[in-house]
């Protein structure tokens, strides 16, 4: 218990209480300033897309299916890649290039309001190492349009071109980072919001996107659709020695995230196929 000495008694001040100018202007700066809570999301919680990068809620909500281990030895070709976000910063291409690493995904935008302040170093850095290299769009079904969204993307980064060395952009689908898993929507309007990107974004590159979501997420949130399988390629995450069950409709995966504890970046990747069918993918 803290301890109060006698002493005169302070004297009540009578009148309002002036604030300094400087305090004032602080004050009414604070209170003009837009709230960032739900402003992506559709719910209650503060932003923070550096925060929220390709797999960064799968292992959290589904626990035992990111157990870290060796992936298995392929007995078919593959080819080792990456993907990176803001929380990367500036990453080593040449380190990765000498490790092994051919391909890199990274981050663009997250709904319709945020770029990564890191994407040119990334992008333009992974190209000039010799890496084939793509974008990818962390979605946010609760808060816009998919062609809203896939319209941001391609207008800052995710646009693709027939050079054989950029990939076409992915769609980052996983649960919600701000609320509900499935971001307020039924399994019916959740396939409608991917068709509208992709759909979205395929008539402006004439290519499908990518779509990269675990088996768990895509059967709470589509109902399993099979919609998509045979339009856009397949990318799953799944931290451990096999790919384990897909959606429903593919029939093998394009790319696996198989951990994010790789050297270096953390996330490693690796497409399904020699490099040669990489660069048909890059190609169109």
């Amino acid at each position: 218990m803290p301890l109060h000495t006698p002493g005169p008694a302070r004297r009540a001040l009578s009148g309002p209480v002036k604030l300094p100018a400087v305090l004032l202007s602080v004050v009414a700066l604070l209170v003009a300033l837009p709230a960032t809570a739900g402003a992506q999301s559709g719910d209650n919680h503060p932003a923070h897309p550096e925060k929220d990068w390709m797999g960064s809620t799968i292992g959290a909500r589904e626990g035992g299916n990111h157990v870290v281990s060796a992936p298995r030895t392929l007995a078919v070709p593959s080819v080792e890649g990456v993907d990176v976000s803001s929380h990367n910063g500036s990453v080593p291409w040449s380190t990765l290039w000498r490790g092994g690493v051919r391909f890199a995904y990274v981050k663009a935008t997250e709904g319709t309001s945020y770029r990564n302040p890191y994407f040119a170093q990334q992008y333009n850095g992974s190209y000039r190492t010799g890496m084939i290299r793509g974008a990818y769009h962390f979605a946010l079904p609760a808060s816009s349009s998919g062609a809203a969204q896939a319209k941001y993307f391609l207008a800052h980064g995710g646009d693709w071109s027939k050079d054989g060395k950029t990939l076409p952009g992915a769609l980052d689908l996983e649960y919600n980072p701000y609320g509900s898993a499935c971001y307020g929507k039924s399994a019916a309007s959740m396939v409608n919001w991917i068709a509208d990107f992709s759909r979205t974004y395929h008539a402006n590159t004439g290519r499908h996107p990518v779509i990269y979501t675990s088996t768990t997420w895509w059967k709470r949130c589509t109902g399993n659709s099979g919609r998509f399988s045979s339009t856009n390629p397949l990318w799953i995450p799944r931290y451990g020695s096999s790919v384990g069950p897909l959606p429903a409709g593919w029939h093998f995966q394009t790319f696996w995230q198989y951990t994010s504890k790789g050297k270096t970046v953390g996330d490693r990747n690796r497409f399904n196929g020699a490099y040669a069918r990489l660069k048909v993918l890059a190609t169109g």
